[in-house]
């Protein structure tokens, strides 16, 4: 297996020597060259973060292995998180890698059906709730404050210390500086968490937080989030913070796939149309493509189809 995340930035994670380390192989995700895709956004070079290789198909696996380790090193017994999806997968598997329950409230109706069997295949309590995130969000912190378990939601700091490692990864692989980092933004989460990484290493790196212009009923589930948890601090990071519509995100998707072979999720590609659109400037630019495709098949199954059609 990989070296464990934690083992591999022990000295700058809040970890001491009494933390079990609870890994599935996560981290060291490879940043991918695309040329051809370079060459169809005018860019000299564009390079993704491909974050879909992580153990449950997300990035978010960066933040769970810490958040988890941290929690049966607390004593907990089970772990709490509201989720559109990758979340939930992701809490579920460093749960049951743990030895740990894992509850999870859920939107009825508006997480993608393969996380939701990716996150019942995986042991968890899934409860869904006739609300959206935010309201799900709030029976997670109501449970955590009632002593039910563990909140892993990027609430949690240490999700947020275990996400700001591929930034860490970014800038030793290149060996030098990007211009510009690029990302989606559902909660905000990954945007504080790079912004973080910047500044423990001391860089003065542009941020782009990509979110989807109408939040609410996006197509992107993974990003359907109405009200950011961690909107302030992505405002205080300095990101720049621009809105792409779904016909956009489409669009990008199918060309990621079409001309570098790589399949994400719709959420993942809002980065890439910030870069089509001019909104990111510099020649050489990180794109985190934070999710798989087989994550959302039933997106990619409705586009092919009405494209076909």
């Amino acid at each position: 297996m990989p070296q464990p995340l934690i083992d591999r930035f022990r000295h700058r994670l809040p970890v001491t020597d009494a933390t079990p380390v609870i890994s599935l192989g996560e981290g060291s995700t490879p940043l991918l060259p695309a040329p051809r895709l370079a060459d169809a956004v005018g860019v000299r070079e564009l390079w993704l973060k491909w974050e879909a290789s992580n153990p449950t198909g997300s990035y978010k696996d960066r933040g769970m292995t810490l958040a988890v380790s941290k929690a049966l090193e607390s004593g907990a017994e089970t772990v709490l998180c509201a989720s559109t999806g990758n979340t939930a997968a992701s809490a579920a598997a460093y749960a049951a890698r743990a030895g740990l329950t894992a509850r999870i409230f859920l939107p009825r109706g508006a997480v993608a059906s393969a996380k939701l069997t990716q996150a019942r295949m995986l042991g968890a309590e899934v409860v869904e709730a006739d609300d959206d995130f935010d309201g799900c969000l709030r029976l997670a912190e109501e449970a955590a404050a009632a002593g039910e378990g563990a909140l892993v939601n990027s609430l949690n700091p240490f999700r947020r210390e275990g996400q700001k490692t591929a930034v860490f990864e970014v800038v030793e692989e290149l060996g030098e500086s990007p211009d510009a980092f690029v990302l989606p933004y559902g909660g905000g989460g990954n945007t504080s968490s790079y912004a973080q990484a910047l500044r423990e290493l001391g860089l003065e790196i542009p941020l782009v937080s990509v979110e989807a212009a109408n939040r609410r009923d996006t197509l992107a589930s993974a990003i359907r989030i109405g009200r950011p948890a961690h909107e302030k601090a992505v405002a205080d990071s300095g990101a720049r913070v621009v809105g792409v519509t779904d016909e956009e995100l489409v669009e990008a998707w199918r060309e990621l796939a079409e001309l570098e072979g790589l399949f994400c999720e719709p959420s993942s590609a809002a980065g890439l149309v910030a870069v089509k659109r001019g909104d990111v400037a510099g020649d050489r630019i990180v794109v985190t493509i934070t999710g798989h495709g087989l994550k959302d098949p039933d997106a990619a199954d409705r586009q092919t189809r009405s494209a076909s059609a």
